[in-house]
């Protein structure tokens, strides 16, 4: 599908009545004309950040591109709120409510593989190494879109009630290693959601899916992650003397069966998801010697809080359990990534029909499942209300089911859903802010 032709159905979509109140100078098709006519700048701006992405904390360039056009329009801007997060503050030219909108700007340690004449050639520095650097996870689109939003709704400021909070986000994939805190939790200390403070707050994301369709659900809708790590010490030995050492190679694979014993074997997987993953162990360096010391690390990904501190504890012992067998010792930790997505029931009911607006009649699915993927919007969304949704961004005619996912090389975002998101965001600021 074409941006044209998916931007004639969400147009379609708007054709709904607007509400008591609304932006009276700023018709349905005004503001349709205004998205339409940033578009093709919204494509040029994905590309250019696309081509250059930047890690955790890392991206100057990101945000300079995104401070320049926030001050071109106009708006106060903050810069360096959470090392190089920025805010943008577009005060309405009549009083009233404050509507956030968030957008991540980090890009990831991948080596890019999708073919597109703007791949990313970018290295950066990742616990010490040279990587490849891309945008596996669509977050140069996210900042595209709200860069879009923004100078729509610059546009018609007079007309807005209220004030409207920009807020572009460094590091949501998580704190770089030796950093604390992520993007969200430092933006949040640093006075984000500070002066003016939001009534509301909503973020969007690209996956895979049908191009424009639009879903989420009300409480927890993406999973709370936990960064799992555990170091096993042991004592070194030949491979042909087993008994001599205190083997964490074996070790470390009856953790690993542990692990995954207690999340299919005590968790019920009909009340909450639970996924409990070892992905990583790093471990000796010559094929005949048993070395001393095995370091595993591994994500949780939880929606009930009680469950996840009864797993930990268990998950805690059991470790060390298994390594006393081998005669080893264990050191377990546990560090936060993100909380759970919780949706604002209220804002969610009243949001559907904003988002139909904008998506179009039918593409907009407001109880959708619960996703164990994490964000940490949820972070932002703790502190005021607000609302999370995923934007299908498959490519045309792909079954989004063998659409490649989010963080794998080959990760696109189609284009042609460029515009239903800028929408989502302009539709979505203006709607609460006409809310009586």
């Amino acid at each position: 599908m074409t941006v044209r032709r998916l931007f004639a159905a969400a147009a379609a979509g708007a054709a709904l009545a607007l509400t008591a109140g609304a932006v009276n100078a700023q018709s349905t098709e005004a503001v349709a004309a205004a998205i339409e006519s940033v578009t093709p700048q919204v494509v040029t701006w994905r590309r250019d950040l696309h081509a250059h992405p930047e890690l955790g904390f890392a991206e100057t360039r990101t945000a300079g591109v995104v401070a320049d056009h926030l001050r071109g329009l106009g708006l106060e801007v903050r810069t360096g709120v959470g090392k190089t997060g920025v805010v943008g503050i577009l005060r309405g030219g009549r009083p009233g409510r404050t509507v956030a909108l968030r957008a991540d700007m980090d890009a990831l340690p991948v080596q890019e593989a999708t073919g597109l004449p703007f791949a990313s050639t970018a290295t950066g520095t990742y616990m010490g190494n040279t990587v490849p650097v891309a945008h596996a996870c669509g977050h140069d689109a996210h900042v595209a879109m709200l860069m879009g939003a923004a100078e729509v709704l610059a546009g018609m400021k007079d007309q807005i009630s209220g004030t409207v909070v920009f807020i572009f986000q460094p590091a949501e994939e998580g704190a770089p290693p030796g950093e604390p805190k992520g993007g969200a939790a430092l933006m949040i200390e640093e006075g984000a959601l500070a002066d003016p403070r939001p009534d509301a707050i909503f973020g969007l994301h690209v996956v895979p899916g049908r191009p424009g369709t639009v879903w989420y659900r009300p409480r927890g809708f993406m999973a709370a992650s936990d960064r799992i790590d555990i170091t096993l010490n042991g004592r070194q030995t030949h491979g042909a003397w087993p008994w001599k050492g205190v083997d964490v190679i074996s070790a470390s694979a009856d953790v690993i069966q542990t692990i995954n014993s207690l999340t299919a074997r005590t968790i019920d997987p009909t009340t909450t998801p639970t996924v409990f993953t070892i992905a990583t162990m790093d471990a000796g360096v010559r094929y005949n010697i048993i070395p001393d010391r095995a370091v595993l690390s591994g994500t949780l990904r939880t929606f009930d809080i009680a469950q996840r501190d009864d797993l930990v504890r268990r998950a805690e012992i059991a470790v060390g359990n298994v390594a006393e067998n081998y005669g080893a010792t264990a050191e377990f930790g546990v560090r936060q990534n993100a909380a759970l997505v919780f949706n604002d029931e209220a804002l969610s009911a009243w949001l559907a029909p904003v988002l139909e607006e904008a998506a179009g009649e039918g593409n907009v699915n407001p109880g959708a499942p619960a996703t164990t993927v994490a964000e940490d919007f949820s972070y932002l969304s703790q502190e005021v209300p607000g609302v999370f949704y995923h934007l299908g961004a498959s490519a045309d005619g792909v079954d989004p089911a063998s659409s490649p996912p989010n963080h794998s090389p080959a990760f696109d975002v189609n284009e042609a859903v460029l515009p239903v998101g800028v929408r989502a965001h302009v539709l979505t600021a203006l709607r609460f802010l006409e809310r009586p």
